[in-house]
Parts: structure tokens; C-alpha cells; sequence
């Protein structure tokens, strides 16, 4: 059975926890001020799509594509993005909280965070590589065997990274954040 095929639509203030999105393969379409909240999204593609105002939260996303996507203003707590087909690519996230999510074992190559709220997020074996954090809270975030190759932390705050189990070549911090390299030791700087 094809899918079905849905390109540059506008889907507004639309509740799918009470009507399904439909499955399908959604491309260069647009959701505002929609609520996904506990909803079924398995199996659904979404490429170069923006979610603006969208509520995600615990979202079933098993097999589901993501491709080229911004989430701007979105909450998306208790995702597991890990459940997503394999073939993430170019993520953007801008002022959006995603505390509780899981990003296992993926390859996030570039991904943009801009003023997210990343508390106890799961990166573990997560390839980071070129990616941006900017202006973000990692507050108890799980950073373990990751690659962290190129990755800019230099304006977030509240993390900590262990170097010795993390990949960091090229990875650039702040003088002050330099500190969350530092908590496994407890060491107290003044």
C-alpha cells in the first residue's frame, strides 16, 4: 500500500490527541499551535517541516523520519528520538524544552540547540559532532561515550561532561563552563 503524499500545508491549531494525524509522508509543511501530546507518530515522514508553538510531549515516534526539521517554541518532554528511523538529519531546535528525552545512539551531526531546556536528556553514544548549544541548560544531562568532536557549549550552562569517557577534539567552552569538566573530581573553585 503507498503512503500517502502531503506537501506545503499549513496545519493550525489542530488537537491530533483528539484526531489522528494522518500517516503519511509530510514535506515542506508547516504546524502551529498544535497539540501532539501522546499521540502516535510511528511511522509517519516528516522532511524539512517546522513546528512552531507545538506541544510533542511523549509522542510515540517509532520507525517515524525526521528530516531537516525546525521545532521553534515547542515542548517535546519525554521524547525518544532514539525510536525514530536511523536516518535523522539537520535537527534545529530554538527555545524549545526537551527535558526527558532520549537521544541514544544516534548521529546528530550539526544539530542546532538555541535557548533549549535540556534537563536530563540521554546523549549517551550520541555523535554530536559540529553541533551548537547556545544559550542552553544541560542541567543533569547525560553526556557518556558521546562525540562531542567540534561541539560549541561556549554560552550554555549547567553541564557536566566527563572527558575522559567523551570524545572532545575542537570542542569549545566557555573559561566558566569549564568548570562542568571538572565535577567528577568534587573539587571546590573559587
Amino acid at each position: 500500500m503507498n503512503k500517502i503524499y502531503i506537501e506545503l500545508k499549513k496545519f493550525e491549531k489542530i488537537d491530533f490527541s483528539k484526531q489522528n494525524l494522518v500517516k503519511a509522508e509530510y514535506e515542506n509543511c508547516t504546524f502551529v499551535n498544535c497539540n501532539f501530546a501522546n499521540t502516535n507518530l510511528s511511522g509517519i515522514n516528516f522532511t524539512e517541516c517546522e513546528f512552531t508553538d507545538c506541544n510533542l510531549s511523549m509522542a510515540k515516534m517509532a520507525k517515524t523520519l525526521l528530516r531537516d526539521l525546525k521545532f521553534t517554541d515547542c515542548k517535546l518532554l519525554g521524547l525518544n528520538f532514539d525510536n525514530c528511523n536511523e536516518f535523522l538529519s539537520s535537527l534545529y531546535f530554538e527555545k524549545c524544552t526537551l527535558n526527558l528525552s532520549s537521544f541514544f545512539k544516534l548521529k546528530l551531526k550539526k544539530a542546532v540547540f538555541k535557548n533549549c531546556s535540556l534537563h536530563e536528556v540521554d546523549f549517551t553514544e550520541t555523535d554530536l559532532s559540529n553541533s551548537i548549544f547556545d544559550n542552553c541548560d544541560l542541567t543533569r544531562t547525560i553526556f557518556k561515550n558521546t562525540i562531542l568532536e567540534k561541539v560549541d557549549f561556549r554560552s550554555s550552562f549547567n553541564y557536566s561532561i566527563d572527558p575522559e569517557i567523551n570524545s572532545l577534539k575542537k570542542t569549545k567552552f566557555s573559561k566558566e563552563g569549564v568548570i562542568g569538566l571538572l565535577d567528577k573530581y568534587d573539587i571546590e573553585i573559587e
